[in-house]
C-alpha cells in the first residue's frame, strides 16, 4: 500500500523498514539460563545480532577474534574509553571489557536489533548512555535450589567458585525492579517464548518507527480525497 504526504510517497513496507533498532539486554544471576535463551533468540530472530565486546584479556585457543571478542591492547582500550567510544565498560579480574559505540549505533540506524548478554553494572551504564534504545530483561531461576543444581550440572566451576557466584547473586537480585521485564525461567521453552514476545512487541513501539507518522498522514489525505473532505 502507498500513501502520499507533501509529495513524498511512503509505503507500508517503507514505514516498517525505517524502524530504529533496539538494544535487547539480558541479565541474570549465574544459573538462571540467560545464555541459553540468548542463543535461541540469535538462532531464531534473523534481525537480531550479538554485540561483540572488546577486551584486553588474552585470546583463548578456542576463540575467534571478531566473533567471541575483539581482542585489543590495554593502551587501545584506554584510548577508546577516554574518547567516549565505549557505551559501557568494566574491569574484571584485571582485564578490561567494553562495548564499542559505533557498531551498535550503525546497526540501530539500519533498523537492526542488538543483543547484549551483560551484567547489571553494564546495563546501568547503557541506561545512562542510551536509555531510550534499551529494552532490559532480568532472568531469574525458579528457586535457589534449582540455581545451585544448574551450576553443579554445568561442571564448569569448582565448589568455591559456585559459592562465590551464589553470594554475588544476592546483590544482583536486589536490582530486579530496575529492569523493564522480569522472566522466571522455570520452563526453558516458556521463558524463551516470553523473551521473544517482548522483543517482537518492543519492535512495534510507536517511537521506534518515525515513518509511521508520514504513512498515516498520507492515508488521511487519501481518505479526504476519497470522501471529498477538505
Amino acid at each position: 500500500m502507498t500513501t502520499a504526504t507533501g509529495g513524498t510517497m511512503v509505503t507500508s513496507e517503507e514505514a516498517e523498514a525505517r524502524r530504529r533498532g533496539l538494544m535487547l539486554v539480558l541479565s541474570s544471576p549465574s544459573g538462571a539460563g540467560k545464555s541459553t535463551i540468548a542463543r535461541q533468540l540469535l538462532d531464531q530472530e534473523t534481525n537480531l545480532k550479538l554485540s561483540v565486546s572488546v577486551t584486553t584479556r588474552p585470546r583463548r585457543s578456542s576463540e575467534i577474534d571478531g566473533v567471541h571478542y575483539h581482542f585489543i591492547s590495554r593502551e587501545r582500550f584506554e584510548q577508546m574509553r577516554d574518547r567516549g567510544e565505549l557505551l559501557e565498560w568494566a574491569e574484571v579480574h584485571g582485564n578490561y571489557y567494553g562495548t564499542p559505540r559505533d557498531p551498535v549505533e550503525e546497526a540501530l540506524g539500519l533498523g537492526q536489533d542488538v543483543l547484549f548478554d551483560i551484567d547489571i553494572q553494564g546495563t546501568f551504564q547503557l541506561y545512562e548512555a542510551v536509555r531510550p534504545d534499551v529494552v532490559s530483561l532480568f532472568i531469574l531461576p525458579p528457586s535457589i535450589a534449582e540455581m545451585k543444581s544448574r551450576l553443579h550440572r554445568r561442571a564448569e566451576d569448582a565448589e568455591d567458585v559456585i559459592q562465590r557466584r551464589l553470594k554475588t547473586a544476592v546483590g544482583e537480585m536486589k536490582h530486579w525492579n530496575e529492569y523493564d521485564y522480569v522472566i522466571i525461567n522455570d520452563d526453558l521453552q516458556r521463558a524463551y517464548d516470553g523473551a521473544r514476545s517482548i522483543l517482537r512487541a518492543e519492535r512495534l513501539r510507536r517511537e521506534r518507527s518515525p515513518a509511521i507518522g508520514p504513512f498515516i498522514e498520507g492515508m488521511v489525505e487519501d481518505l479526504k480525497r476519497e470522501t471529498g473532505e477538505d
